[in-house]
This record gives structure tokens, sequence and C-alpha cells, in this order.
């Protein structure tokens, strides 16, 4: 049971993953916000003052993959460079 699973939460994570890569592809050059990633994907919940932790520690995950990168100074999101074909 735990192994079946393990196995459901990482294809639900791969989804979201893909589903991130899709909007900021879409949105080309001028990035998003993690507000209006988290909203797009209906993912941008939790209790006060914590709405945004789902997309937060999604693009943090794909950060560390290097799919995702974050302006410093505009805080939107931007796919990385090879990101649209990552298995290429």
């Amino acid at each position: 049971m735990r192994v079946e699973a393990y196995r459901l939460a990482q294809r639900s994570l791969a989804d979201l993953k893909t589903a991130v890569l899709m909007i900021l592809e879409a949105e080309g050059k001028q990035g998003l916000r993690n507000v209006d990633i988290g909203r797009a994907l209906g993912i941008y919940s939790g209790h006060k003052g914590h709405e945004g932790h789902i997309p937060r520690t999604l693009l943090a995950m794909m950060a560390g993959e290097g799919l995702v990168h974050q302006d410093e100074k505009s805080r939107m999101w931007f796919l990385s460079p090879g990101a649209e074909n990552p298995v290429e």
C-alpha cells in the first residue's frame, strides 16, 4: 500500500510540475508571480497568512532541478534555459 501511495504522489508531483512549465511557457518572457501561478492552477490555498505555501514549495523544488528561476528584483518566475525540452 505504501509503495503505491508513493508512486501516486510522485505522478501527481510530475503532473503539477508539467502544469507549471506549461503556464510559464505560455507566458513567455513576461514571467509570472508565485500568486498568479498558484491561482492559475487552483493551488493558491492554505490558512490565513500561508496561502502561497503550495506553489512556493513546488517552485522551489523546480528551481532546485534547474527548470525555473526567479528574478530577484521583480520576483517573477521564468522557465530556465532548456526547460522547454528538458529531455533533449
